[in-house]
């Protein structure tokens, strides 16, 4: 699937400030606070993402790329996989003190979230991939040129329903513009290693 077909039959979980296709390109503003989470150690709940998806049967993939030239607290871009508003998974990369963050959140009624700094990812295209399969959502991102790095192995309910697409999020200011460049659904990873 390609991006335009991703903005012609997706849906927005919240509408972002601006959304501008240009041929395979796809720049989407996000409103100043914008953010997902679920209660753990901050204790809100943020459900104003802006997360543009689609519903997948049975096991896929699916890969988001963007440009990392976001540097403000919290700016995030990635993948986002929805079950309900209780179950969710986000993973990209997220500016956090400072650092870009590669990571993912993992949100069973609660969100936790895992990260390990990429400071020399800033500049270039990084690109996120879920892969679910039986009971597993599995976790990769690289940027470009590099190989595939392993972020996380979670649980999913195999019997869940999901959507799945691009996402981006502005806890702290106004004016992030993400610059998408890539989306793509297909065949689940045929292995863990």
């Amino acid at each position: 699937m390609t991006l335009a077909a991703l903005v012609d039959q997706g849906r927005w979980t919240n509408e972002p400030a601006a959304v501008t296709l240009d041929g395979e390109v796809l720049r989407v503003t996000a409103v100043e606070g914008s953010d997902a989470w679920r209660t753990t150690s901050y204790g809100f709940v943020h459900d104003s993402e802006h997360a543009l998806l689609q519903a997948v049967d049975g096991p896929f993939s699916a890969e988001a790329s963007f440009v990392l030239d976001y540097t403000e607290q919290f700016d995030q871009a990635g993948l986002f996989l929805r079950v309900d508003g209780q179950r969710w998974i986000k993973a990209g990369v997220e500016v956090s003190d400072g650092t870009p963050q590669l990571g993912a959140v993992v949100t069973r009624g609660t969100s936790d979230w895992s990260v390990a700094p990429v400071p020399e990812w800033v500049g270039r295209t990084v690109t996120v991939r879920v892969s679910r399969d039986g009971d597993a959502v599995t976790v990769r991102a690289w940027a470009a040129g590099e190989s595939a790095r392993l972020v996380r192995v979670a649980y999913l309910d195999p019997g869940a329903d999901v959507t799945v697409g691009l996402l981006c999020a502005a806890p702290t200011r106004a004016g992030l513009t993400v610059t998408f460049t890539g989306f793509r659904v297909g065949a689940p990873d045929a292995a863990l290693h």
